[in-house]
């Protein structure tokens, strides 16, 4: 990963975390990096959160809620079900930039679209692997939707969403034949569609 730190200064990376899964709301969060605040060692270890482990990811959200500006924001299943995913994404990432304690000069986000922030954005494909910054948000928003669907699985057990986080998991389509659609699916997505029209 290129710690690009000069060129990125006061420049925020924005990521998110649950486009795919059949349940819960999906997060974005915005990371700007001071490399003045930001211990090396810390930097070192910031990576894309898919290649991370659990332990890792989390002992690196608490670094970085620590030595780094953080906005999050999310888009609930309502607005997802209402205006469809890429666009409550979008929204999730238009609030995880106005959550940030000041307002960044630019922003890139993960991907190949652009949602409208306020500022001078770009897209990156493959972002997470490139930007220290982008990486550090896909780590809060990861961390942030994995914390968040715990306590909806202690809420709605059954499901087990404590283990495939509302994933299209064998598991969880098992689950809603047993217990049926819950109030936090997805129903404009295909599969809680079907499950639904089919009960």
């Amino acid at each position: 990963m290129a710690l690009t730190f000069a060129e990125m200064r006061g420049t925020a990376g924005i990521d998110e975390a649950g486009r795919g899964p059949w349940a819960g709301p999906v997060v974005a969060a915005a990371v700007m990096i001071d490399p003045a605040r930001m211990p090396p060692d810390v930097a070192r270890r910031i990576n894309d959160s898919k290649k991370l482990a659990p332990a890792r990811r989390e002992a690196l959200f608490e670094a970085i809620i620590a030595h780094a500006l953080v906005g999050i924001g999310d888009a609930t299943v309502e607005e997802i079900d209402r205006f469809n995913i890429l666009a409550a994404t979008h929204l999730a990432m238009r609030r995880a930039v106005d959550a940030l304690p000041e307002r960044p000069a630019a922003a890139l986000v993960d991907g190949n679209s652009l949602p409208k922030l306020g500022c001078p954005a770009a897209p990156v494909i493959g972002g997470d692997a490139k930007v220290i910054e982008i990486a550090a948000a896909s780590i809060i928003a990861k961390v942030t939707r994995d914390r968040l669907m715990g306590r909806l699985a202690e809420a709605n057990p059954g499901y087990g969403w404590e283990r495939n986080k509302g994933y299209g998991t064998a598991e969880h389509s098992a689950a809603i034949g047993r217990l049926g659609v819950s109030p936090h699916h997805r129903r404009s997505f295909a599969p809680i569609r079907m499950f639904l029209e089919s009960s």
